[in-house]
């Protein structure tokens, strides 16, 4: 079986020590899976891109892990580019890494004593669900009209959009769909039902029947009438700190005088284009340039021919005289 190679970058401090420990753990419950975790190169000058960055950025101290496929250098030469497509992504390290964090968390759980062995190894990624995910989500065959997408929304393209989408509407945690994309809103039906408990009245249709607390509506595109799921996923959207909801309307805070760039909570907005239009303009070939050109020189040498053939027929004829 192939060895899936997995690199840990982490801040040095008591709470990440217990998680390294729990990796440790971890890993030797998945050895027969072919999975083996190392230490990053001490040389490397810090934790490599990843969203524990926005935490350091607010709190240096703060305790965190990543885990990467690589040490030193990027073994996707295409990171973060338009190239950077399905074809750069390893669904091994995927599903490794996944394994290897549900059992670290049952672990942690379990204050990294007293867990049930059994219990941990029965904790084991679904590879085919990983496959299924990249196609809908990272591709457009078949992007989002395969199964699993159509089984929770009706989306409206077929390609998934990594667009971040435009700020509508009040902030909320049920927002109107209309203002949400189609990806957000299949992993927000999605996650509510992987995470979900089973009601005695799961039959019934909602939102009317989903009165009680955290029951959630999911499925309702798909079918038109949905089902009640007993859950506590949200949709969150990514509100910038400087943005403010008043008086049924978002307002721009000033920017914090130690960050007059706003480089720490950037805010930026989009032209509201009515209607976009486009001037063309026809080239001609070369070869009709340079006929026009000697077709120009030749007038003028003419012109001048004729200018001087008459200065010198008027001066005859004025000498005659």
């Amino acid at each position: 079986m192939p060895i899936t190679l997995l690199e840990l970058f982490w801040e040095v401090s008591a709470a990440t020590n217990e998680t390294l420990n729990a990796l440790q753990l971890a890993q030797d419950s998945l050895q027969s899976s072919g999975i083996k975790i190392s230490t990053a190169n001490a040389l490397n000058p810090g934790i490599p891109p990843s969203s524990l960055m926005a935490f350091f950025r607010k709190n240096s101290q703060t305790s965190g892990v990543v885990l990467e496929d690589f040490d030193s250098v990027f073994t996707n030469q295409f990171y973060h580019s338009h190239l950077d497509d399905l074809s750069n992504i390893n669904s091994s390290a995927i599903v490794a890494a996944a394994a290897l964090v549900a059992r670290t968390l049952y672990i942690l759980a379990n204050d990294n004593k007293d867990f049930d062995t059994s219990a941990l190894k029965a904790i084991n990624v679904n590879a085919s669900l990983v496959e299924e995910l990249m196609g809908c989500l990272l591709n457009c065959e078949p992007g989002l009209s395969c199964g699993l997408v159509n089984h929770y929304i009706s989306p409206t393209t077929t390609c998934p959009s990594n667009y971040a989408g435009v700020l509508l509407g009040e902030p909320s945690s049920t927002p109107y769909p209309g203002y949400i994309g189609n990806v957000p809103r299949f992993l927000w039906n999605f996650l509510a039902d992987k995470t979900s408990i089973s009601l005695e009245n799961a039959g019934f249709s909602c939102p009317k029947n989903c009165s009680e607390t955290n029951q959630l509506c999911i499925r309702s595109e798909a079918d038109g009438k949905g089902v009640c799921v007993l859950s506590t996923t949200r949709y969150v959207p990514a509100y910038s700190t400087r943005l403010k909801f008043e008086s049924e309307s978002w307002k721009v805070l000033a920017p914090n005088s130690s960050d007059p760039l706003g480089m720490v909570d950037p805010v930026w907005t989009e032209s509201n284009w009515d209607v976009i239009g486009l001037r063309m303009y026809t080239k001609q070939d070369a070869s009709y340039g340079r006929l026009v050109l000697l077709a120009g020189l030749t007038v003028t040498i003419l012109a001048y021919l004729a200018i001087v053939i008459v200065r010198s027929l008027i001066s005859k004829a004025m000498k005659q005289d």
